[in-house]
């Protein structure tokens, strides 16, 4: 089983920025294609960006360019929150699919394991 954990939620101004982490205890969550997707009140979660085992991207059209994603060698996944929105007020996630070597897909169904989420609140 896979356990994921976020963090580097909060509360940020308008026009600020916030970094999200995503991190696994499993030695293979480096070869996992991981998801960020958030999550609006009374909405679906819907996709943000994503990271493949080789570090392909892909993101959601709005964020390019405000929101980055990335991963280091512990495979570790970050998310890079810049020029932030109100309206990006959401909690956040991360998922992961469990089949090793598959890349990124924005579709939530694809993901396997999913953690907690973390709250980002963005301030006018």
């Amino acid at each position: 089983q896979v356990q994921l954990v976020e963090s580097g939620g909060g509360l940020a101004q308008a026009g600020g920025s916030l970094s999200l982490s995503c991190t696994s205890s499993v030695s293979t969550f480096k070869d996992l294609a991981v998801g960020w997707f958030r999550q609006f009140p009374g909405k679906e979660r819907e996709f943000v960006a994503g990271i493949d085992w080789r570090s392909s991207t892909e993101y959601r059209d709005p964020m390019t360019g405000r929101f980055t994603i990335s991963r280091d060698a512990k495979g570790t996944v970050y998310l890079q929150m810049n020029s932030l929105k109100p309206e990006d007020t959401a909690v956040y996630y991360c998922a992961a699919r469990a089949l090793r070597w598959v890349g990124a897909s924005p579709e939530s169904g694809q993901y396997d394991y999913w953690g907690q989420g973390t709250q980002v609140t963005v301030s006018s």
